[in-house]
């Protein structure tokens, strides 16, 4: 029994039909699938570049963000010190210069007192001459 001449026909259409689907569609959409693959990978390689050049930016900002605060605490604290100094020492100045002034208002108060008590003495010594003198009846 010869075989059909028709199943030789559907075999040589099917195997050109393959030839061209495989020359029209296949290739070019293989050919696009692999573009689309290489175009994805490329993209997930720069974001990954950026990724880590994010990191690194973000480390180099944290750690000179972590050196100015060192830094501007530092001179905080320099200035702090500055002016506790500077505080003490007006505070002694201040009382020294008040020691001064209390010392020489005693030594005035002390001088004032005795002016005062020199002149209460001449004044009741006059008093008392001049009640004398009217006990006694002399007038001047």
């Amino acid at each position: 029994m010869l075989p059909d001449l028709l199943v030789l026909w559907v075999i040589a259409l099917v195997l050109l039909l393959t030839v061209i689907l495989q020359q029209l569609f296949f290739k070019p959409l293989l050919r696009v699938m692999h573009a689309r693959e290489e175009a994805v990978r490329s993209a997930r390689a720069l974001a990954e570049r950026s990724a880590a050049e994010a990191r690194r930016a973000s480390e180099e900002f944290d750690s000179r963000t972590t050196a100015a605060r060192a830094e501007f605490h530092r001179e905080l604290d320099d200035m702090r010190k500055r002016g506790q100094d500077e505080r003490a020492s007006l505070i002694t100045a201040a009382r020294e210069q008040a020691d001064a002034d209390l010392a020489q208002a005693r030594v005035a108060l002390a001088a004032d007192t005795a002016a005062a008590k020199t002149q209460l003495e001449l004044d009741a010594q006059q008093l008392g001459e001049q009640l004398a003198d009217r006990l006694a009846g002399r007038t001047r």
